[in-house]
Parts: C-alpha cells; sequence; structure tokens
C-alpha cells in the first residue's frame, strides 16, 4: 500500500473524528486467509475511511484489523497473533501490538497493546468491537460474526 504523508495533527484529528458505517450493508467476518474492507465516513460525509479486518490462513488466531483514512493512510492498525515487530529504533515489540501514524514513519512504529482499551484480547470479536472504540467507530458496520 503507498505511503501518503500527511502531518501529525491531521492524522491526530482523524483518528479522534467520529466514524459511522456508509451504508446498513452485512459483511461477515472472513475465514481463514481472507480479508474484508468496510467503509466509513465521518458525520458530515467529509472524511471517508476504510476498515479492513484480515485473518491468517493457516493460524486462524492471527489477523489483523485497521483503520485507513484517504484510501492509503493506516491510522490505526492492530496485529495480533502473529510475530514481534521491530520499531526503526530497533526496539522489538511483542504481539498483539498497536500501530498508530507517526508523521515521517506512516505506520512503521508499534507499541504494546494499550491493555486499559483492549481488555478482551482473548476474544477476536471483543477485541474488534474495542478496536472500532479506539478508532472512534461510533456507529459501527453490521459485521456478522460467523466463525470466530
Amino acid at each position: 500500500m503507498a505511503d501518503l504523508e500527511i502531518t501529525q495533527s491531521e492524522a491526530e484529528a482523524l483518528i479522534a473524528m467520529e466514524k459511522h458505517r456508509a451504508s446498513d450493508d452485512r459483511y461477515s467476518f472472513p475465514l481463514g486467509g481472507r480479508s474484508v474492507s468496510i467503509p466509513l465516513q465521518s458525520v458530515d460525509k467529509r472524511e471517508q475511511f476504510l476498515l479492513d479486518i484480515s485473518r491468517g490462513l493457516i493460524d486462524l488466531g492471527r489477523g489483523k484489523y485497521q483503520n485507513r483514512a484517504r484510501q492509503v493512510v493506516v491510522l490505526v492498525r492492530l496485529d495480533f497473533g502473529g510475530s514481534p515487530h521491530r520499531n526503526p529504533d530497533g526496539e522489538e515489540i511483542g504481539s498483539p501490538h498497536l500501530h498508530i501514524y507517526r508523521e515521517g514513519f506512516g505506520d512503521k512504529w508499534a507499541i504494546p497493546l494499550p491493555a486499559d482499551r483492549f481488555p478482551r484480547t482473548a476474544n477476536m470479536r471483543g477485541t474488534l468491537d474495542d478496536f472500532m472504540q479506539f478508532c472512534n467507530i461510533t456507529l459501527p458496520p453490521n459485521i456478522e460474526s460467523g466463525l470466530f
């Protein structure tokens, strides 16, 4: 995915912006090896966002939840069930971890998952709900749980 530079203040404003589902369509939580991108929008419909949900092919406990703006700017990404991440400064961050946009680096930096904001990491659906709350998705899309 191409990087598009935005300022840190723009990124923080986009992350904090209230987001709603763009339609009443129903989406299925992806099966192993699959992903889904769900359109979101700001309340005034001026900003468009995407909620990406991806799941590992072999390890079904592996995946990512991601919130993008302007099609290509990753604002927030939660990686779980995978390998540790190495930040540009060499620090290794275990899994699960959270990437939050950083000006000049995009989504290249990760932090340990804040336990106070993500208390349900043993439950994929609970973690998705916590992720949507973290990204300020106040009118979430209709996602049918299926087999988590």
